[in-house]
């Protein structure tokens, strides 16, 4: 297992695996799936886009894998044929704001109005932050209605400063059984995505790992959200 500090990037201030001291703190935050089994969570940020996102969805089934695939709620009203299809090929779906906002850096109501207009387009009681960031004002009212999902590992597929080959290999060396992966069906991670994804899925599977998707069940939401 490397180091703590060769798990650090500069680029942007992040952790390739978050440290079980910050798991370990915010436990309102699902990190990882418990599990006895050897079983790796895919997740995908920021789409769906049809330059990405179909060729995400071929690989998939190449593999029977699945994956949750947390939806930019504008990319959703633009492209609603390919959001169909994530479902309907028995991928999880979370709400991702709709406009990619930074919870730091938005007003706490422009951000949940934010949210509850992707809810009108990615029925889910899955959401994941843009760039993970949430104030506690932000948190602690959308934990009452949604599972509030980050990550184990990242790719750092988003990352201009690494390879295709180290984003493959920061999951390689990070990921284990219950890990939440990140990549992303953006066009900025797409040259990355394209060898560390097949790499990815082909690794741990010779490993005996299974892909499934974050469960997802609709929550009674209160009237008019």
């Amino acid at each position: 297992m490397p180091h703590f500090y060769e798990n650090f990037r500069p680029y942007g201030m992040y952790l390739v695996k978050t440290p079980k001291l910050i798991r370990a703190l915010m436990p309102f935050y699902t990190w990882q799936i418990a599990t006895e089994e050897r079983q790796l969570y895919l997740s995908f940020d920021d789409g769906p886009i049809p330059e990405v996102t179909p060729w995400i969805l071929d690989l998939l089934a190449e593999y029977g894998a699945r994956a949750t695939f947390f939806c930019v709620g504008e990319n959703v009203m633009r492209h609603p044929q390919l959001y169909q299809r994530l479902l309907d090929e028995g991928h999880s779906v979370g709400n991702h704001t709709y406009n990619h906002l930074n919870g730091w850096h938005t007003d706490h109501v422009d951000y949940l109005n934010n949210v509850r207009r992707c809810q009108q387009y990615v029925r889910s009681p899955l959401f994941r932050p843009p760039y993970g960031r949430l104030m506690p004002r932000q948190r602690l009212l959308l934990e009452k209605y949604f599972r509030i999902v980050m990550w184990e590992v990242l790719s750092g597929d988003f990352d201009p400063e690494l390879s295709p080959e180290q984003c493959f290999e920061n999951v390689r060396e990070n990921a284990g059984p219950g890990s939440i992966v990140v990549f992303h069906d953006s066009l900025k991670a797409v040259d990355k995505l394209r060898y560390a994804l097949p790499a990815t899925l082909e690794y741990f599977t010779g490993q005996g790992y299974t892909f499934p998707a974050i469960p997802m069940e609709l929550p009674e939401l209160p009237n008019g959200y």
